[in-house]
């Protein structure tokens, strides 16, 4: 269902069954890695006008990786770290 780069990609599904008999299937929840268990590639300072998908673009080479970044920030808002003059770490996948 989710793409292989995609951020629930590996999340096991689970189903409730609900009172009227119906059965409903759902992703379970993906809990943020913690940032310091991520390999760090490298870091990346925040440009004026720079959104989190021209960061992930510049330097993970796809926009929609944005997450990725997120993860290796520990934030869960993509907005609150792009802030010019500041430093993000920018880590690859966890092993």
């Amino acid at each position: 269902m989710f793409e292989p780069t995609s951020r629930y990609a590996g999340i096991p599904d689970s189903t409730l069954e609900r009172p009227d008999g119906r059965t409903v299937t759902y992703r379970q929840r993906r809990f943020l890695p913690q940032a310091r268990d991520l390999q760090e590639l490298g870091q990346e300072t925040v440009q004026p006008g720079d959104r989190i998908d021209l960061v992930a673009g510049r330097t993970i080479g796809d926009p929609q990786q944005f997450w990725r970044v997120c993860d290796a920030n520990a934030a869960v808002d993509p907005e609150a770290i792009v802030l010019p003059g500041r430093r993000l770490r920018i880590a690859g996948p966890k092993p």
